[in-house]
């Protein structure tokens, strides 16, 4: 088996819904990301075999969005092009996918990411409302029309939100707030501990994006229409304080909760893309990876509990790495929302608590220090077909920037998964 490389990578600066971005599709957001990353990494275009991206939302203009953004971006015609789905693991996935045709011997050079205009998903009308029209537009004769007309009823208006639609299990009926509520009562993470979390997650993104360190993985967007740039992530806030945090008002649960938009991750637009290859188009290049991808792997977790799929796949990579946490770095856990996460910590500590979600022996505590050393999806967001390959790109990046061996990624996944990846250093491995 071939061994793959996670050679570069770049990013949009991830912007909350319905601001700067509101008007930018997810195809043109791709586009955008996979354009720089072949400007970025000088790469010839004719030596990609796929393009392979992840997606949730699947815009109605753009099916296999995939393909669209390969041409928008300048591939030649004879690339082929797939979109994946694995809510929010579709960046993930699309890693995945990647390193499976290269080591599998049928790429050499494959792009994948991810990307999600959360601001463009649409607002849909009942079944009952495509009914109508559908008699109204087959009627042939004027009294048959006046008859499907009358038929009307004001209810058939009442729009269906597709964004809350999606983010609720089909499985379980749960809001994905409302697991992260389950998640704090049975872990017992107080309101406290959420927001500490929380507010840790902007100073260190703020910190990151002042220091420079984010432009290493942001690409600027040009927004013509606006006369504006966007250069930085539109989330990290400066002045975020404790004392701001705790006067939100319970979201999920109003009279017994704990889960904020404060403690919570926001919806968010961006994209990402990486560039793959294998070792030998690595040598024959004399490319110098960012970080060569060790392993990756997904796990089924409770619908109801599914912030906890870190826990499960986390433990089915290592494991078929035969490695432990004690072989980590470097931690990137998806903040979905503070008490996902420190639910997911409390198992790692202690893997007992997680006999019933895939904790195995593999897992230790994770030194906070080394975990989302740059802030996490609470301050930066979480597009959701975007996140899966921003964390693996943002831990390749640091594990060459402190000179660490090996880093895990990881999230949890709508619909009861969870998705991780074991990279190792490029320049050491």
């Amino acid at each position: 088996m071939k061994r793959v490389a996670l050679v570069a990578g770049v990013r949009t600066p991830f912007v909350k819904a319905g601001l700067e971005f509101s008007n930018t599709t997810a195809q043109e957001l791709g586009r955008i990301a996979t354009r720089e990353l072949i400007e970025k990494s000088n790469l010839d275009v004719n030596t990609v075999d796929e393009v392979v991206f992840g997606n949730v939302s699947q815009p109605m203009e753009a099916t296999n969005i995939s393909r669209v953004i390969a041409l928008m971006a300048g591939m030649p015609q004879s690339v082929s092009a797939q979109t994946v789905a694995r809510n929010c693991a579709s960046g993930l996935q699309a890693i995945a996918t990647g390193y499976e045709l290269i080591r599998n011997g049928q790429a050499n050079v494959v792009i994948a990411g991810g990307t999600e205009s959360m601001s463009n998903i649409p607002l849909v009308f009942p079944k009952a409302m495509s009914n109508f029209l559908g008699k109204v537009w087959s009627a042939k004769t004027l009294p048959q029309r006046l008859l499907a007309f009358l038929q009307f009823r004001p209810h058939m208006i009442k729009p269906i939100v597709a964004l809350l639609e999606g983010l609720k299990d089909p499985f379980c009926g749960l809001s994905m707030g409302d697991t992260a509520e389950i998640l704090a009562k049975e872990f017992h993470i107080s309101r406290e501990d959420q927001d500490a979390f929380a507010l840790k997650s902007h100073q260190r993104a703020f910190a990151a994006t002042e220091s420079g360190r984010m432009k290493e993985e942001i690409s600027p967007v040009y927004l013509t229409e606006k006369g504006k740039v966007v250069a930085d992530d539109i989330g990290p806030r400066k002045n975020q304080t404790l004392e701001a945090l705790s006067k939100l008002k319970p979201y999920f649960d109003r009279r017994h909760g704990t889960v904020t938009v404060g403690n919570s991750c926001p919806i968010t637009d961006g994209a990402c893309a990486v560039l793959l290859m294998s070792e030998d188009k690595v040598k024959s290049l004399s490319l110098s990876p960012l970080a060569w991808i060790r392993h990756y792997a997904f796990a089924g977790v409770d619908p109801r509990r599914m912030g906890l799929g870190p826990v499960a796949s986390s433990t089915k990579a290592l494991r078929e790495s035969q490695l432990s946490m004690k072989d980590i770095g470097l931690v990137e856990i998806n903040e979905a929302f503070a008490a996902q996460v420190l639910s997911v910590c409390k198992i790692f500590k202690d893997n007992k608590l997680g006999a019933d979600f895939g904790a195995g022996p593999e897992l230790s505590e994770i030194n906070p220090d080394i975990l989302n050393v740059n802030g996490g999806a609470i301050a930066l967001g979480h597009p959701v077909g975007t996140s899966g390959a921003r964390i693996a790109l943002t831990l390749a990046i640091e594990l060459q920037k402190k000179s660490i061996d090996r880093g895990l990624a990881s999230l949890c996944i709508g619909g009861g998964q969870g998705g991780a990846i074991i990279l190792e250093n490029g320049g050491l491995a």
